[in-house]
C-alpha cells in the first residue's frame, strides 16, 4: 500500500504531477492548482491510500515537484 500526501495550498500549478501521474492528478479550472484525485482534506493536507502499482509514477511526480509539497510513502 502507498500513501500520497499533497499540501494543496502551497501548489503553484506547474502541472508536473499531472504529466507524470495522470491517473491520480488533475489541474483545477477554478484556481489553477493540482488536485489529488481521491484525496481527503485534513487541515490543508490531502491524503489518499492507493495500491503499490501507483508508487513509481507518483514518486516521480513528487520528485519533480518544484515546491516539494507531495510525499509518497510505501507502508
Amino acid at each position: 500500500m502507498v500513501i500520497i500526501t499533497h499540501q494543496r495550498d502551497k501548489c503553484i500549478g506547474c502541472n508536473y504531477c499531472v504529466e507524470l501521474a495522470y491517473e491520480r492528478w488533475r489541474m483545477s479550472k477554478k484556481d489553477g492548482k493540482c488536485t489529488l484525485i481521491g484525496g481527503e482534506n485534513r487541515k490543508g493536507f490531502y491524503t489518499v491510500k492507493v495500491g503499490d502499482e501507483e508508487f513509481a509514477e507518483n514518486k516521480r511526480a513528487a520528485e519533480a515537484c518544484p515546491v516539494n509539497i507531495i510525499q509518497v510513502k510505501k507502508i
